[in-house]
């Protein structure tokens, strides 16, 4: 790095010092985005951003303070939105608005509504039934409801938002709906873990794909096929999909830092995907144990498994992952695993343990570092921009 660009750094730290919120944003944008040239600016040039990063939405650990911070550092911030009423999705976004104006990402499942099987459900809480016992909690009752997709309502109430960006998970919903969104203006993304997955996402009306790789966090994406074993690196995924495709292709998964972000802009893709790295940021809401995990990766293995929702996830390893899977068969259909789990998290979280914790992590856990997500988005960017230098210049 040379003295100017330390100068720069230096005097969007000092900036700190001394401007509060949105005219800190700006200063510290301003001092980055005048040496700012990425060299692939298919992404920007769709969402309308600054740096091309989208901070992953983490259904249950992104609070309405995260997406503002990281779309006012020229990143594209996102809010998970599965699992809320239309009504919470207003109130929401309303208080992201309060605090930026710059484009908005907002996310979804879109999941297929599981066919109950009470026989497997039942087996499912007979499998549990020791750790029921030594807990002391009784086995809970089959649940009368469970996560809905994206549906009519939500989509009514996602065009009158309007947010520049609607993402999902696990396909797409009825073409209708995507139509719909469209129409209203909004930009459409998804994820897809196979080129099979990217070509489908495409002719869809994706107007950009999330290739995420197998060293991801959470849930995977996959929805045109249901074997883990199918699912390959970021590092192979992602040019194959760039080839496959004519949309932008964002690299997800094993990506925290500016290397990976480089490394992302030399296999093809237009732009990153991250989520992992965002969770030790104050704005992020996580349990106290699963900021302990994050904080002691290094010593610590992920793993991706079925048995704490029922679809496959990567987590941190722990006690019910390795004992029962981590990956079992007879597990309910997604999400219906969880809530024969949640009376033990509940019940072990109460007496200081993770063992039985959803505790979602990407492989590349060890590089999250403890910055506002403001901060951290423009060191991000700050990095990645350094690293490209450095690799356009060697010989």
């Amino acid at each position: 790095m040379n003295r100017r660009r330390v100068l720069n750094l230096s005097a969007v730290t000092a900036l700190g010092l001394a401007l509060p919120g949105s005219a800190l944003e700006a200063r510290a944008q301003g001092a980055l985005s005048r040496t700012a040239v990425w060299p692939n600016k298919r992404l920007l040039d769709l969402l309308k951003i600054e740096h091309p990063i989208v901070q992953a939405p983490m259904g249950g650990h992104v609070g309405p303070d995260m997406p503002p911070a990281v779309s006012g550092a020229g990143g594209l911030g996102s809010f998970p939105c599965t699992g809320l009423t239309p009504a919470q999705v207003r109130d929401a976004v309303g208080k992201i608005r309060t605090q930026t104006s710059k484009p908005l990402n907002i996310n979804f499942f879109c999941h297929a509504m599981p066919r109950r099987d009470e026989a497997v459900e039942s087996a499912w809480r007979k499998r549990l039934a020791p750790y029921y016992a030594e807990l002391g909690v009784d086995p809970p009752a089959s649940p009368t409801r469970t996560l809905e997709p994206f549906g009519s309502e939500m989509c009514d109430a996602v065009i009158e938002l309007k947010p520049e960006v609607v993402s999902f998970h696990f396909g797409l919903p009825e073409k209708s709906l995507v139509n719909r969104l469209k129409a209203a203006g909004c930009t459409i993304l998804s994820s897809a873990t196979t080129v099979t997955e990217a070509r489908w996402l495409e002719d869809q009306g994706a107007d950009a794909v999330i290739a995420q790789g197998v060293e991801a966090g959470g849930h995977r994406g996959m929805f045109l096929t249901t074997e883990p074993a199918s699912q390959v690196s970021t590092l192979a995924l992602v040019p194959q999909v760039v080839d496959a495709i004519r949309v932008p292709v964002i690299a997800a998964g094993g990506i925290a830092d500016g290397r990976g972000i480089a490394a992302a802009f030399a296999l093809g893709a237009s732009g990153v995907q991250m989520g992992t790295a965002y969770l030790l940021c104050p704005e992020a809401r996580i349990s106290a144990y699963h900021r302990a995990a994050l904080k002691s990766a290094r010593d610590k293995l992920t793993a991706m498994t079925n048995v704490l929702t029922g679809r496959p996830a990567r987590v941190f390893m722990n006690r019910i992952v390795r004992e029962i899977g981590p990956l079992a068969d007879g597990v309910p259909a997604f999400p219906l695993a969880a809530a024969a789990v949640a009376p033990l998290r509940t019940k072990a979280e109460s007496q200081g343990s993770a063992e039985f914790s959803a505790l979602y992590a990407g492989q590349a856990a060890a590089l999250a570092r403890e910055l506002p997500a403001r901060d951290f988005t423009l060191k991000l960017a700050a990095d990645a921009l350094d690293r490209l230098r450095v690799l356009g210049h060697a010989s």
